[in-house]
C-alpha cells in the first residue's frame, strides 16, 4: 500500500483542481539513471484494468500493478524548503540511491 501525508494530499488536490480534469496523480517507476529506477509522476486521465487505485482523503493515486512491488509501503510527502518545493518519496524498498538522488535500486 502507498500512503500520502496530509501535505501531499493537499498538493495533489490543488494540482487536480487547477487542471480541472483527470482522475488523479499517476505514480510509476522507469528504468533510468545509474542506480536502476527513477520515479515518474504524471496526471492520470483514466484507469486501466492493470492499474491499482489508492484513495486517501479526497484524492486518488493511480499505480500500474507492475510497479507495486517496487512502490509497496512507500510514503509520498510534499515538502517546501525555502523557495524549493517537491514531492519526496520515502520508500522502504530502496537499498541505494545514486549520488545526485535521481535514481535508486531496490532489493526486489
Amino acid at each position: 500500500m502507498i500512503t500520502l501525508t496530509e501535505s501531499a494530499i493537499n498538493r495533489v488536490r490543488d494540482m487536480m483542481t487547477k487542471r480541472a480534469s483527470g482522475v488523479g496523480l499517476r505514480i510509476g517507476v522507469v528504468k533510468s539513471g545509474c542506480s536502476g529506477y527513477s520515479y515518474a509522476l504524471d496526471y492520470a486521465d483514466d484507469v486501466s484494468a492493470d492499474d491499482v487505485v489508492v484513495e486517501q482523503g479526497d484524492v486518488k493515486v493511480v499505480i500500474n500493478e507492475e510497479a507495486m512491488p517496487i512502490l509497496d509501503g512507500m510514503e509520498l510527502d510534499f515538502v517546501r524548503e525555502g523557495l524549493n518545493q517537491s514531492f519526496k518519496f520515502r520508500n522502504p524498498n530502496v537499498v541505494s540511491e545514486c549520488g545526485c538522488g535521481e535514481s535508486f535500486s531496490v532489493t526486489k
